[in-house]
């Protein structure tokens, strides 16, 4: 018998196996490109996105290119002086809200027990883009006994055991639905094992009660199912019952209880400040790395506290007027969306919905002290009632006493001057706040007015008991105006008598001091030409289409002319229905229309050129060399970096522009993508505003600044300058207080320190972003008058963009000459929210119109991080927002090739190219710099992978065509062919094999 011989595989079956195999391969790899491709930007973030190397001329060699030097030798230097400025801004701005019988400072060396969740898991900071790293920070255990104190050891431990067991709430970034509530304080039961201890440390209960917050959630309202112990009503700022309980043990098993508030916002404290057996409170903020140190410090006397709230403390939160304005609306009528990619889908994790959310600032300018202070002298409310601590309240120590020693009023174009000395009458050296506030004229039906507004402040020094200090206050006229958009549709100075006073807070008069009346004789309308001194252009109304919603039939605006008539409601009925004018501002921005009517000429691209970026360093903005630079970049150099904008600017290496490096957020450098850069955390701004110390402001930002020299970073997103209308807003920690001076104030002093280290500081959010419900939910329809807008919500904007400024020094010609001029405020970050209906980022009343031509802002607008189909970088461009937070391909432009959008892409990149040129980007740069570049190591992976899948392929297409060939030509194998042709037989064909 013949042996088998195994048959051979046909040449369709093997196809069938190994043509996939190849085709797969190649598809992977194809697609695996094209991905790296599009998605380069975020690959970039992750892995890196290659270096560039900037060599200069050799005849430019010994030329000076270090713009900006840092104070310290390197990196560690600095952050051990930040660790100690952080507990510097912490001793003053921690308020010694009250001291009964001076029960403060503890005696040297007490024992002292610490009660409640947060003496051993301290609020340190916010969660979200203001998170920092507190993984090293000083807690308030070792705060108080670096001051010297005994703790409570036993109890410590059992509060410390409970909190690792039982987290607190926390917010979940635009996560309503997993974010949680708890106050998470340990029931007094837990404390009864160690209660026996409280004997032997005796000297104190240092009571610490805390409450979080974070981006993209706010604290909520309702208590029921997020507390087992929660009665009708009871929200998230007052006491719960475990710490009622709390304050019962600690007076019940203590002579001193000293309670010090962990929080970046206010709460309800009526209770514990008119209960005889809480001795002393302290309002300590969120404490940053070493703040903790200086409460010690505070308890023990080391510090004496010259702190003062930022906003006002009410004893009701229910009963004012924003209580009902806050949170989720729904428009009933709206079903909303927006085209996108089918790759933006794919990379975006955004959740998206058909809602139309919306929010009415009802209240009007009535929000914090000024409502209070004109309620109370409406008589509408007993404001010793309604009112726990005054906006600017704080103790001390000591004693002062002021004395006015000199007024200086000038024209209504000018300056009125107030001089002030304060003497330390007491025991203690000490500092103390100055605050100065005006009351101008009102007439019921006229332009709403608040009773009283900050003027001006200032901070003394260090003054010894018995040695005096003097301070000027200055409030330019101007400064007093109100805006009429009803009427004049201008800023308005109306005639009558301006009463300016001395006060120790919001409501009281300083002792000894009388008012000063400045008397204005006739209107003055800032219109036209004759707008106010600060002003660039005309200031006129903007926002007809936002303040057309109040009135007859529309939302109640509130006026003091009737507080009860027009107090706040919820919106019920009409309002919940969009008229078509809401709906419109809702729907999707045309970019053909957009194309079709614009009548300007295309710009040129890829023209050729000699000029690089640091060439035009230290040049106006409108210097023709700008124009010839910009001529030279082509489409998708521009769009390439404004579509990749997400904590940096990327590289253009045609004309040797840097990467630049711009981090989060407002209590220090932190960053998502990159914790290398991660700093050291400072206090919320909540806390820094409590200081009033705008010397303290400005160091910490020249200390961010020195930080920034030490790790190449050129930007900061950062100040943060929303108003605290709702003390139930999540992101209170990141923003200064309620009032638009004292925010303006601290944000420029902060912002102008890292100025001096090169450092461009991007101002968010810009604008009306006071709450987070529903903020990324297609965008939050914000209402409000436009005198609400501008003299509240803009106003600490408009303060920074004209009081910021930045030296630029920059080679003026080809010896080397080194010159000095001076750029403004160069970057602004804008918000999720839309004003009215439109949304912030692309409304160009908002981002040009006041931003450019009212304020005369040169610099450039991001928006805020951009994964939403409503936020259209198309739109943003258009009206002003020139960079998008975030990387491709989550988000593309509906057009780049018509004459409209090739416009404003140059006009958008113009303004990112001017604010590097004028930063610390360009230090060690020269004119005539040329420029390498060396693509990261995942690239040449990339290539190297590709390039060998691509031959291994083709090696293996050779193979199988050869098979194939071969299979044809051979005979066919097996017994049958080796005994030769079968016979043919008659009658029937023959068969193949």
């Amino acid at each position: 018998m013949s042996p088998r011989v195994k048959k051979r595989m046909s040449n369709k079956k093997f196809l069938w196996i190994w043509a996939p195999v190849l085709g797969t391969v190649t598809a992977v790899a194809v697609v695996a490109n094209v991905g790296l491709v599009v998605a380069g930007g975020w690959v970039a973030s992750q892995l890196g996105s290659g270096t560039y190397e900037f060599t200069n001329a050799e005849e430019s060699a010994d030329w000076d290119t270090e713009y900006y030097t840092s104070d310290y030798a390197d990196g560690d230097a600095v952050d051990a002086a930040a660790e100690a400025l952080v507990e510097e801004i912490a001793a003053g701005g921690i308020v010694l809200a009250k001291n009964e019988a001076a029960s403060l400072p503890l005696a040297a060396g007490a024992k002292v027990t610490m009660l409640g969740r947060a003496a051993a898991d301290p609020v340190f900071g916010g969660s979200g883009s203001g998170s920092v790293d507190t993984n090293s920070a000083v807690n308030a255990r070792v705060g108080l006994e670096n001051a010297g104190f005994e703790v409570n050891d036993a109890v410590y431990g059992a509060i410390e055991a409970f909190a690792a067991e039982n987290p607190r709430g926390h917010i979940e970034m635009d996560r309503p639905d997993i974010s949680t509530y708890d106050i998470g304080e340990m029931p007094v039961d837990g404390y009864e094992a160690q209660s026996a201890s409280f004997a032997e440390y005796a000297d104190a209960a240092v009571v610490v009660l805390g409450r979080p917050g974070g981006e993209g959630g706010d604290l909520t309202q309702d208590m029921t199912g997020w507390d087992e112990n929660a009665v009708p009503g009871q929200h998230q700022l007052e006491l719960n019952q475990d710490e009622k309980d709390l304050i019962a043990l600690a007076k019940a098993n203590f002579d001193t209880v000293v309670v010090v508030i962990n929080a970046s916002t206010t709460m309800e404290l009526g209770d514990l400040q008119a209960d005889a057996g809480v001795d002393a409170i302290l309002l300590a903020g969120s404490p940053g790395a070493t703040g903790l140190n200086a409460l010690g410090g505070i308890l023990s006397g080391d510090v004496n506290p010259s702190g003062r709230t930022a906003d006002v403390w009410a004893a009701d939160f229910t009963a004012d007027p924003t209580y009902v304005n806050f949170g989720g609306f729904l428009y009933e009528n709206l079903s909303v969306s927006y085209p996108v990619s089918a790759v933006e889908t794919a990379t975006s994790n955004a959740t998206v919905t058909d809602e139309a959310p919306f929010v009415n600032y009802a209240e009007g300018i009535y929000i914090g002290y000024r409502y209070y202070e004109t309620a109370a002298a409406e008589g509408f409310l007993d404001y010793d009632e309604a009112v726990v601590y005054p906006f600017g309240h704080g103790l001390s120590y000591t004693d002062f006493a002021w004395e006015v020693t000199g007024t200086e009023a000038g024209d209504v174009d000018g300056t009125v001057a107030v001089t002030v000395e304060v003497t330390n009458t007491g025991e203690v050296a000490g500092k103390d706040v100055v605050q100065l506030y005006y009351t101008a004229p009102y007439t019921p039906g006229g332009i709403e007015k608040s009773e009283v507004v900050l003027g001006d402040f200032a901070k003394t020094g260090v003054i010894e008991p018995g040695a005096s200090q003097t301070v000027t206050l200055e409030l330019p006229v101007e400064d007093m105006a109100s805006y009429d958009h009803l009427g004049e549709r201008a800023y308005v100075l109306e005639q009558g008598d301006y009463v300016l006073s001395v006060r120790t807070d919001s409501h009281t008069v300083a002792d000894g001091t009388a008012p000063i009346t400045y008397t204005v004789d006739s209107d003055v309308v800032y219109s036209g030409e004759d707008h106010r001194a600060s002003d660039a252009a005309e200031v006129t109304n903007r926002f007809d289409d936002v303040s057309d919603q109040f009135g007859e039939g529309g939302i109640v605006a509130m006026s003091r002319a009737d507080f009860a008539g027009t107090f706040p409601t919820a919106p019920t009925g009409d309002q919940l229905v969009a008229d078509d004018a809401v709906a419109a501002g809702f729907s999707a921005w045309d970019h053909e229309a957009a194309a079709a009517e614009f009548d300007g000429e295309m710009p040129t691209t890829g023209a050729g050129t000699d000029l690089s970026l640091i060439d035009l360093r230290g040049l106006p903005f409108d210097d023709p060399r700008w124009a010839e630079l910009l001529d030279s970049l082509s489409v998708g150099d521009m769009t390439d970096m404004l579509l990749n904008g997400a904590y940096q600017t990327a590289a253009i290496g045609s004309i040797g522009k840097p990467q630049t490096l711009e981090p989060d957020g407002p209590a220090g450098f932190s960053s998502f993508i990159n914790s290398s850069i991660n700093g050291v955390a400072y206090p919320s701004e909540f806390l820094i505003a409590q200081t009033w110390d705008v010397d303290l402001g400005a160091r910490m930002g020249a200390m961010l600044g020195d930080e920034a020299l030490s790790k190449g970073i050129n930007g900061w997103y950062a100040p943060a300058m929303n108003l605290h209308r709702s003390p139930f807003a999540g992101r209170n920690f990141e923003y200064y207080s309620e009032d638009p001076y004292l925010s303006g104030v601290m944000a420029t002093a902060v912002a102008n320190g890292a100025a001096t280290k090169g450092v461009y500081t991007t101002l968010k959010h810009f604008a009306l972003n006071d709450q987070e419900t529903n903020r990324v939910n297609n965008g939050i329809a914000t209402w409000a008058t436009e005198q609400t807008i501008r003299e509240l919500y803009l106003k600490p904007f408009e303060m920074a963009v004209k009081g910021i400024t930045m030296d630029v020094r920059y080679i003026a010609d080809s010896d080397g000459t080194v010159e000095e001029t001076t750029v403004g405020s160069t970057a602004v970050m804008s918000s999720f929210n839309r004003i009215g209906a439109t949304w912030a980022g692309g409304s160009e009343a908002l981002m040009t119109d006041v931003l450019r031509t009212e304020w005369g802002f040169e610099g450039f607008a991001i928006s805020d991080f951009n994964l939403y189909p409503y936020m259209n970088p198309n739109q943003g461009i258009s009206a002003g927002t020139d960079l998008t937070l975030t990387f491709q391909p989550s988000k593309s432009f509906n057009d780049t090739s018509s004459a409209k959008a090739v416009q404003d892409i140059r006009t958008a990149t113009h303004h990112i190219l001017f604010t590097v040129a004028n930063s610390n980007a360009m230090n060690g740069l020269a004119p005539g710099a040329t420029v390498t570049y060396t693509p990261p190591t995942w690239v040449y992976l990339q290539i190297g992978g590709t390039v060998l899948i691509g031959l291994l392929v083709l090696a293996g297409g050779f193979l199988v065509t050869r098979r194939v060939l071969r299979h044809r030509q051979a005979p066919a194998a097996g017994p049958a062919a080796a005994a030769g042709p079968d016979p043919v037989r008659a009658g029937r064909p023959g068969t193949g094999s």
